[in-house]
């Protein structure tokens, strides 16, 4: 699958679902991968937190990669960089704050000067023939969004990454109408557009905007408070230290990556007024109405601040008449997590504020408002709507044929679009995938070691030890273990039952293969009967002289 005399847009992660954004655009025999991001494992993947794009396509064709551009530091752009970026073994493109991002993250990996991180500035430019790129400074809810403008032999194309329109951004320079109309004055041959907000009616609001509802949530508080949004949002931790010093309040930050955001953003110009904060031990001796906490885990994350606060395994401690704040909008898929946090926190007697009850948050993705502004600015010839789930990529495809667009198309993961010459169409199907970081180890999210991991929580197992003489005969009592098989009242007679069977079921004289499977299906069925489970059984023989 090498590209020709054509422009090929290929999504690898990021269409058809939110996260793992990886999108691929190829000409004249080479490819340029924007973006290079990982999404949060859910109960699917049990024993897992991160869950990887599977790069065998580019990773097979590495020599024709000409780099990787990110758009700006959401983990979902950026966050498989450690774990992928060395097996393609080319630059990557990022403006500084974002370039920071990567830095840490890459010392944190161990991996210091592992791979060629080039810093871009702010609307600059580089030269990746067939591909010139070009960084248009875009608003969201991290600093530095950028979107990409890619300029090929066959038309340009603009990349969006996330955006949404802020007049008033606590952090940049608002998005300028007049240099967005120049863009599509140049002539643009496809926009490659944020789905996320589609289905949203109003815009998304400006940052400016949360302050009077944050700064009012914090006034009324009587005790503590402590407010928890995305670590990544920088223009609202601006928001926060100056709520702080407005209130009069003590500011202390609790979670590593929140550390880390602030740290990159001071370095990089951002954040430059944010309060000093203090200590946890320090904390809990000042007055509770003097003290502000910021703190991630607001999406019910089991080991960040928040859910450790909440359980009372936190040096912060949080009692009655305290407030927390939710800052940030639940991700679907988190209401659960979120909702046993929020239980917790009920306990204790704690008050809490979302969005639903104040205007403590806004989102950092485009309304329809917006997308329909984007339209009217760049005037493509296609739509290519991407970072969505298929209902909200086919939403903005409806969206942009009516607001005039000619031509959109819907792909998700592994199609070849060809986008010129000629009208866009799909020429191919690839295949795509899943990779997890399980520990330290890289699997695929369909192997074994995840299937089986999901049939022992569902099914439980059972380990059985059989004791065979040197004629093959059985030479002893058979040992029974079960593990997560429901039998906690009967657990004695079951065990005895199992080993029953299994003495029963071995035969001397065939192969000790099918020996052993008979064994291992006579105690499968006997738990079957017992539980109605059919957990994993593993037969093991032990030779006795």
């Amino acid at each position: 699958m090498t590209p020709g005399d054509e422009l090929l847009f290929l999504a690898l992660g990021g269409s058809g679902e939110i996260g793992m954004n990886v999108n691929l655009y190829g000409c004249r025999g080479k490819w340029l991968m924007v973006d290079l991001g990982l999404t949060f494992a859910d109960p699917w993947y049990p024993g897992v937190d991160l869950v990887l794009p599977d790069l065998e396509f580019i990773e097979e064709r590495q020599k024709d990669l000409v780099g990787i551009v990110l758009t700006h530091g959401h983990e979902d752009h950026i966050g498989a960089i450690p774990y992928l970026a060395d097996e393609l073994k080319v630059p990557l493109y990022a403006t500084p704050f974002t370039a920071g991002l990567i830095r840490e993250k890459l010392e944190a990996e161990g991996l210091t000067g592992q791979l060629k991180i080039k810093t871009i500035p702010r609307d600059g430019g580089i030269d990746l023939a067939p591909f010139n790129v070009r960084f248009v400074a875009l608003s969201h809810s991290i600093p530095e969004g950028n979107g990409v403008l890619i300029d090929t032999p066959h038309g340009k194309i603009f990349h969006t990454g996330d955006w949404k329109i802020d007049e008033q951004p606590v952090l940049g320079t608002p998005t300028g109408d007049e240099a967005m109309q120049m863009i599509g004055d140049e002539g643009v041959r496809a926009l490659v557009c944020d789905s996320t907000n589609v289905f949203q009616d109003k815009p998304s609001g400006s940052e400016q905007g949360v302050h009077d509802g944050l700064l009012k949530a914090v006034e009324e508080a009587e005790g503590r408070v402590l407010v928890t949004t995305f670590a990544s949002n920088a223009a609202r931790l601006e928001t926060l230290g100056r709520i702080a010093t407005e209130t009069g309040r003590t500011l202390c930050v609790a979670g590593r990556s929140l550390d880390r955001i602030i740290r990159v953003a001071q370095s990089t110009g951002y954040l430059l007024d944010f309060p000093e904060t203090v200590r946890f031990e320090d904390a809990m001796s000042i007055p509770r109405r003097q003290l502000m906490i910021i703190a991630t885990g607001g999406q019910g994350e089991p080991r960040a601040a928040l859910a450790r606060i909440a359980a009372g395994q936190h040096q912060l401690k949080l009692t009655e008449g305290d407030t927390v704040v939710f800052s940030s909008k639940q991700i679907p898929g988190n209401e659960i997590a979120i909702g046993r946090i929020m239980s917790q926190l009920s306990d204790m007697g704690v008050t809490m504020v979302t969005e639903r009850q104040a205007h403590v948050h806004v989102s950092g993705h485009p309304g329809r408002p917006e997308l329909k502004q984007m339209y009217d600015w760049i005037r493509p010839d296609v739509l290519v709507p991407v970072h969505g789930e298929m209902r909200h990529m086919r939403e903005q495809a409806r969206l942009g044929l009516e607001h005039g667009i000619p031509h959109a198309v819907v792909q998700r993961n592994g199609d070849v679009i060809r986008l010129a010459p000629g009208d866009p169409e799909r020429v191919d199907v690839v295949r795509t995938g899943r990779l997890i970081l399980d520990g330290d180890v890289i699997l695929p999210a369909d192997g074994q070691t995840m299937n089986q991991r999901r049939k022992l929580g569902f099914q439980g197992m059972i380990a059985v030890a059989l004791p065979i003489g040197a004629d093959g005969a059985l030479a002893g009592e058979v040992a029974v273990h079960a593990l997560g098989v429901p039998v906690e009242a009967d657990h004695d007679d079951f065990i005895a039952d199992c080993a029953d069977s299994a003495a029963r079921a071995w035969e001397s004289g065939i192969s000790e293969e099918k020996a052993r499977e008979k064994v291992r299906l006579a105690v499968r069925r006997c738990a079957t009967t017992w539980t109605g489970k059919k957990p994993i059984v593993e037969v093991m023989l032990a030779g006795v002289d």
